[in-house]
């Protein structure tokens, strides 16, 4: 399926610098032999230029995004703890998106950046649009989840209750615990001549209290944090248990905010409480490092102090109590400097983040999705160890690459399995790996720390930019160092995002090079609950190129070239829209041409600009995109061909997919001059992706697998499939019931399905 490059080939070196990024189409097209006027030649419509207001803006795709996950909690479809834990996610993803997007936003403006986005807003005009949808989003959201969603589980014995809707006998428990376990960590701050405004720490729950002298008369603000190292849901003992009435278990929560507001008068002995609302500030909590000191030492240190001022960031959101008095409301919004549209009023409580607690405190299987459990990949399954009932991965890699499709196939039976016994084995001379999200508890790292232990050679890439993954992620490379690990940090100026593994081991005198590329973190808690794709292969091709790649992160390697991967900053958006080229000319000399793309976010406008070209060509076009999307698909002599379709479900859709037909088409590089060709890796098509991270894609050769990959995506495209279908002008419609009423099927649960029967196609 490929052309092998000869030893020369292997040796020489491109002047290629993988930290210069270009985004030039022209000279990709050069590269490849197609030049414009032979694109253009016998089709008048790519004469003419692009449209103006050709994209749709990146800020308020995201919105129309967490728009789609809370429509899962308003799905009556789905296990009713689960929608619980769909509206934590809304608000969590809200979280972040303020304290990173948005912040980004009200930098460029004090900075005096005019430069409009290309949907041609200027940032201002785009947090005022923000402020416009989100004010609906948000408001929509909080009443949905405390007028419907909280109803639903109180009649499923699962019920958040007041101070008091409780019993006496329960009012005295819990005064009881509050005077043992909260009132000691509680510090009210007052505000007067002798006591500042205290500073309020970002995404921190607070009461705003109003409290009166009752001698002299005069008011006094003070503010009291919720704690947040005790858990924010007290279950109620009496109320919790069997339901003598239903036969149902029952569970029975009192926010702390609420315990703390029923006991303000412990805090505030002799005065009178005139008015508590509860507050929550969002603050820019984005970190902008200079990273051009080349000491790693210096740049872990950096990073340390970086983490420890984030929580001092300007503030970008305020939410208060929708019953907050107008004087509180804008004492509050003077003291934290905030807008009038960074005011958001919500009825109590705040920060809905609190449902993912009720979906993890209450075992009631009934009501959440049922477990899966993944079996291990049919490829290792089958090949054992001598004399053991173990599995041997790099028995089962010698006999063919091996694609990995997580969560539907195990990950801890595969790649953690891989590391372990990479670890283990006493024929393994070194183990090389990039580090960029992982869990607290990784065994993976944990096994790279063994084989250090065993006197290999480990060298341990780790990302510690990676966002608010920054300090488990330090901790991480200091145990690793402790343990005689290599740490290094990649290359300066660049996040290193791509998902690589390498392994050296002896085999019969002679080294072979064993590889695991991925669209995934290696984080096995998350591998559970994200969809991702990983290949293991020990095709020496791929080993050399992962050699070269390590190499080029750890040492001096600026010039490099690559077979069987493209590499960014360098090589994915050149590579690509060569592909979407090739698909296009494809198209005008009349012969099939088609293009599927799956991704988180399909952002970058020169690879935009390329798709839309081939649709006016004729490319059949399919893009399965989760969360941002700037394209418009449909759009008559523009877009027509292109179809956006968006999957939520059970797991996080975190794959990307890059499928071309390759039809009687020019060759490209390593590649055959026809049939579909697929590469699967860790980029997103997103400026920071092409530009500023080291991302790898790898090519799949396999045609089982090429077959196997693209028919993933078309499922995902299918018209009976449950999909969000995006609309010319940047809204999406939801796709889940057929004319006749009748629910479509779901992607997901086909893919469970035939993992577990593996002969089963049709479902």
């Amino acid at each position: 399926m490929y052309t092998e490059p000869s030893k020369q080939e292997l040796r020489e070196e491109i002047a290629e610098h993988i930290a210069e990024p270009t985004k030039s189409t022209k000279q990709t097209l050069k590269i490849e032999g197609l030049s414009e006027s032979e694109l253009k030649k016998g089709h008048p419509l790519l004469e003419k230029p692009l449209p103006e207001k050709r994209f749709y803006d990146r800020e308020l795709s995201w919105l129309l995004f967490n728009k789609r996950v809370m429509e899962l909690e308003e799905d009556p479809g789905v296990p009713l703890l689960e929608r619980a834990s769909f509206a934590s996610i809304f608000a969590s993803n809200l979280n972040e998106y303020f304290m990173v997007r948005v912040a980004g936003l009200k930098r460029r403006i004090q900075l005096g950046i005019a430069k409009p986005s290309p949907a041609g807003l200027s940032a201002a005009q785009q947090l005022h649009a923000i402020a416009d949808l989100n004010h609906q989003l948000q408001a929509e959201h909080a009443r949905y989840t405390l007028e419907t969603l909280m109803p639903e589980l109180a009649a499923e014995g699962i019920e958040l209750l007041r101070w008091n809707e409780l019993s006496i006998s329960e009012q005295e428990e819990l005064t009881q615990f509050f005077h043992r376990q909260v009132f000691p960590v509680l510090t009210p701050l007052a505000v007067d001549p002798a006591h500042p405004f205290p500073y309020i720490s970002g995404n921190s729950l607070n009461l705003a209290v109003l409290v009166q002298n009752p001698t002299s008369g005069k008011s006094h603000f003070a503010r009291v944090k919720i704690p947040d190292n005790i858990s924010r849901l007290i279950p109620i003992s009496d109320k919790t248990g069997i339901d003598p009435a239903t036969g149902k278990p029952r569970f029975c929560f009192l926010t702390m905010e609420n315990l703390i507001n029923a006991h303000l008068d412990a805090l505030f002995p002799g005065m009178k409480i005139q008015e508590s609302r509860s507050f929550r500030v969002t603050r820019n909590e984005d970190i902008d490092l200079e990273d051009d000191d080349d000491d790693s030492g210096s740049l872990l240190t950096t990073m340390e102090h970086e983490l420890q001022m984030r929580r001092f960031g300007p503030p970008v959101r305020l939410e208060l109590s929708e019953n907050t008095s107008q004087y509180l409301s804008r004492l509050l919004a003077d003291k934290l400097g905030v807008t009038a549209d960074e005011v958001y009023r919500l009825p109590i409580p705040l920060d809905l983040t609190l449902m993912s607690e009720i979906h993890h405190d209450v075992d009631r299987p009934d009501l959440k999705y049922p477990p899966y459990y993944a079996p291990t990949n049919a490829q290792i399954a089958n090949v054992r160890a001598a004399g053991s009932q173990d599995e041997d991965v790099f028995a089962a890699i010698r006999e063919g690459d091996i694609l990995l499709h997580h969560p539907y196939e195990s990950f801890q039976t595969s790649v953690v399995r891989f590391v372990q016994q990479a670890a283990a084995d006493p024929n393994v001379l070194a183990i090389k790996q990039t580090i960029y999200r992982t869990s607290d508890d990784s065994a993976i790292v944990n096994a790279l720390i063994d084989a250090a232990h065993r006197g290999k050679q480990v060298l341990a890439l780790v990302e510690i930019k990676a966002r608010f993954d920054e300090q488990n992620n330090i901790s991480w490379a200091r145990r690793l160092e402790h343990a005689g690990v290599h740490v290094v940090y990649g290359i300066v100026g660049l996040k290193t995002h791509c998902k690589l593994l390498l392994v050296v081991r002896r085999e019969n005198g002679q080294l072979r090079r064993y590889c695991h590329v991925g669209t995934g973190n290696y984080n096995p808690k998350t591998a559970r609950q994200y969809t991702d794709l990983g290949l293991l292969t020990c095709d020496p091709v791929v080993g050399q190129d992962l050699t070269r790649l390590f190499n080029q992160l750890s040492g001096y390697a600026p010039q490099e070239n690559f077979h069987r991967l493209l590499v960014a900053p360098r090589g994915i958006r050149t590579g690509l829209i060569a592909r979407i080229r090739r698909e296009e000319k494809a198209a005008l000399d009349g012969h099939p041409a088609w293009i599927k793309i799956k991704v988180n976010s399909l952002v970058d406008e020169d690879t935009i600009d390329a798709l839309y070209r081939a649709s006016q060509a004729g490319v059949k076009i399919d893009c399965v995109v989760r969360g941002i999307c700037c394209l418009k698909p449909g759009i008559p002599r523009l877009s027509e061909n292109i179809r956006v379709h968006s999957i939520l479900g059970r797991f996080l859709e975190h794959s990307r997919i890059f499928a071309f037909a390759n039809s009687n088409g020019p060759q490209i590089g390593e590649g055959p001059a026809s049939g579909p060709e697929v590469w699967i890796g860790s980029a997103d098509i997103m400026h920071r992706n092409l530009d500023s991270r080291v991302e790898a894609l790898i090519r799949i050769t396999s045609p089982n697998q090429i077959k196997q990959l693209i028919d993933y995506v078309d499922l995902q495209m299918s018209e009976k499939t449950s999909s969000w279908h995006e609309q010319q002008d940047g809204s999406y419609v939801r796709h889940n019931t057929d004319k006749d009423g009748k629910a479509l099927q779901d992607a997901q649960v086909v893919l469970m399905r035939r993992r577990r029967h593996p002969g089963k196609k049709n479902d």
